[in-house]
């Protein structure tokens, strides 16, 4: 799974319309929000590290919500965006959560496995797990 690393509010514009999860390393304004939900219509997750996040409005939680696209807390570790513009869930990770999956351990307790392990939010694993096409 890929997610797309946006540094600052001058890429949002640059941005493919297909993208779903997006990650803003910015503290971004109501202004960048709704730009990027204009520019990406099937965009379904954005994530913003921990301090950012206490920063954005409830009425711009609202509007998110009522577009259907979760607001998340998290971080890409390690990420070298002057290498890659997405953050690539390791193919390992992704086995992992499948073979969990499969063993039938529920879902709360994968999330909180593999996030010790990953890095990955609780609420980002939750997301690759109830995804249609991961199933």
């Amino acid at each position: 799974m890929k997610i797309r690393v946006v540094s600052s509010r001058d890429e949002i514009l640059s941005l493919n319309p297909n993208e779903k999860v997006i990650h803003l390393a910015f503290r971004p304004s109501n202004k960048d929000i709704f730009l990027l939900v204009e520019i990406c219509p099937r965009l379904e997750i954005v994530q913003l590290p921990k301090s950012y996040q206490k920063t954005i409005s409830k009425s711009m939680e609202m509007f998110l919500g009522m577009q259907k696209i979760q607001l998340l807390e998290g971080d890409v570790w390690g990420h070298r965006k002057d290498i890659n513009e997405y953050y690539i869930v390791p193919p390992s990770v992704m086995s992992k959560i499948r073979n969990m999956k499969a063993e039938g351990i529920p879902d709360e307790n994968i999330s909180e496995k593999i996030t010790k392990e990953s890095k990955l939010s609780p609420k980002m694993v939750l997301y690759i797990l109830n995804r249609k096409q991961f199933e």
